[in-house]
C-alpha cells in the first residue's frame, strides 16, 4: 500500500492560521478608509453661451445601449 503524499494539517497549523486569518481582518478594519473618488467633485463646466450643452458623445451612446431594457 502506499502512502499518500499530501501531509495532513496539524491542529497546531490550523490555529495559528485562524488567528492570522483573524488578525488580518482586524488590522482590515483598523486602517483608516481613503476617501471614495465620487465625494471629491469636479468642477462644474460653464454652459456654452448659445446652448449646445447636451452633447451626445460615445460616452453616452454607450449609456443607452447598456440602459435598454
Amino acid at each position: 500500500m502506499t502512502k499518500s503524499s499530501s501531509p495532513t494539517p496539524s491542529r497546531r497549523g490550523v490555529l495559528i492560521g485562524a488567528g492570522a486569518a483573524g488578525a488580518a481582518a482586524v488590522a482590515a478594519t483598523a486602517i483608516p478608509q481613503a476617501p471614495k473618488a465620487d465625494a471629491v467633485a469636479a468642477a462644474p463646466v460653464a454652459a456654452p453661451d448659445q446652448g449646445g450643452g447636451y452633447r451626445l458623445s460615445p460616452h453616452v451612446m454607450r449609456y443607452y445601449q447598456t440602459a435598454k431594457v
